[in-house]
């Protein structure tokens, strides 16, 4: 086999295309990448981990400012913004070298340059590299989308992958958008000390997820002083000399910087689509859900571009393991995504897993509620986070089909109910259990006690 040919060709160094390369190598197969920036990708070269850090550098901040509620007397605490961003780039950084490193011992020949897919089994790299596979797996992520009369101009009105990069704080910040990423900032910006304004057109916050969840975060974050515009629409922005204009419901409010969180598109166009089989729907490629390929024989798709599936990383890690599996054994090992977590790392974080209760009722499901709140918690009260709850849907007299957390560590928590709600539990399987006191997992225990009609507290 000569150097440019290769058993997997992976276009894409993301989340899903470098879970791809790195499982296609346990089974011995031969595998070229080809990226144009650094290994990693959006989620973490401008997404999750530059994001999530962030967010932590909030939460460090506010823990020092209520310091005083445990009775450790100190000085208000200052951000320093420009210290905060350096730790930003030195955890991106570490985890880059990292990767590059990790990629480099496993075998995997990496090519740097803008790749396009030139026929079946073909990829030509910008500046004259051309290579082939006897597979081709498609990993191009996604890119921050925008909507009419917001022309992103990376400092007025920007997007995630400009204020991952502030080299100051902004003020006063409008963000067009409550999903995920909007309410991540949201709450990162208001726990800093900027004045936040969030427009969404839908009813609640995160469409989509669970109803209770959503008031829950809601309730929280306006209560530290976020302002929101829930069924709301914004007109076209307007570049002030201070700022930006935005206008709603014949009124208007002035911000230093907009940031549109309105969700990602897929980025299919110019990477050679035309010139394979494969079919696109509205610039998400589809797939066999069962082995991630596309019409095109031998061309798979992972990550953020495959149509109708869930725009997370770690739904592109399974999906990069589902398709090396089935090019390397020809046996399929189909992502679950019924089962995949979900979590808005806002403070406090929500969690959900499975269906909510409403969507098990558009099944034809009756279902039976659990909630309890994290009140009563011993570990919620000592740690100062006792709001928020866990909530449980049950197929009545049958398994649980979905859960929520919202609360401290809600994102490490939703695992548990992940397993139960994969595994098909029923609340008095699950409810056998023992957990641990004092901690936040006993919201859990108590919920799914109550679920079995005998609660304890």
């Amino acid at each position: 086999m000569s150097e440019s040919e290769f058993d997997i060709l992976i276009l894409g160094g993301g989340p899903g295309g470098y879970a791809t390369a790195l499982y296609a190598r346990n089974f011995g197969l031969t595998v070229g990448l080809v990226e144009q920036e650094k290994p990693g990708g959006t989620c973490l070269l401008r997404g999750c981990i530059p994001a999530k850090q962030w967010l932590q550098v909030a939460e460090v901040f506010t823990t020092v400012r209520n310091a005083q509620d445990f009775g450790v007397m100190s000085s208000p605490p200052e951000l320093d913004w420009t210290a905060a961003l350096a730790r930003k780039d030195r955890v991106v950084n570490q985890l880059v070298t990292g990767l590059s490193g990790l990629l480099r011992r496993r075998g995997v020949q990496v090519f740097s340059g803008r790749g396009k897919i030139a026929g079946a089994g073909r990829v030509d790299v910008e500046g004259g590299e051309k290579l082939s596979g006897r597979a081709v797996v498609l990993a191009t992520g996604s890119h921050a989308r925008s909507i009419p009369g917001w022309e992103i101009d990376g400092e007025r009105i920007v997007t995630s992958d400009h204020a991952v990069d502030w080299s100051s704080r902004p003020d006063r910040v409008a963000i067009i958008g409550g999903g995920v990423i909007g309410c991540e900032f949201a709450s990162l910006l208001v726990d800093v000390g900027a004045q936040v304004h969030v427009f969404e057109l839908e009813k609640q916050l995160i469409p989509g997820g669970d109803t209770d969840a959503s008031r829950q975060l809601m309730r929280q974050l306006s209560r530290r002083g976020v302002e929101f515009y829930l069924k709301t629409g914004v007109a076209p922005a307007e570049i002030t000399s201070d700022g930006v204009r935005v206008s709603f419901r014949n009124k208007s409010i002035e911000v230093d910087v907009a940031l549109v969180a309105v969700g990602r598109g897929p980025n299919t166009e110019g990477v050679g689509l035309e010139t394979v089989r494969a079919e696109v729907d509205r610039g998400f490629v589809k797939a066999d859900l069962e082995t991630m390929e596309t019409a095109e024989p031998g061309l798979f798709a992972v990550g953020d571009i495959v149509a109708g599936t869930p725009q997370l990383a770690h739904a592109a890690f399974a999906e990069g393991i589902a398709a090396a599996t089935y090019i390397a054994t020809g046996e399929s090992a189909p992502v679950d995504y019924r089962v995949i977590p979900r979590v808005t790392y806002t403070h406090p974080e929500v969690a959900e897993v499975g269906i909510t209760a409403a969507e098990a009722k558009e099944q034809g499901m009756e279902v039976e509620i659990t909630k309890h709140p994290f009140g009563g918690v011993g570990r919620a009260l000592i740690i100062g986070q006792s709001q928020g709850m866990v909530k449980v849907v049950a197929e009545k007299d049958g398994p649980l089909v979905g859960a929520s957390v919202v609360g401290p560590q809600a994102g490490e928590m939703i695992h548990e109910l992940m397993y139960a709600v994969g595994w098909e539990a029923l609340p008095d399987e699950a409810a056998a259990f023992i957990h641990a006191h004092p901690t936040l997992s006993e919201a859990v225990g108590e919920t799914l006690l109550s679920a079995t009609g005998r609660s304890l507290h």
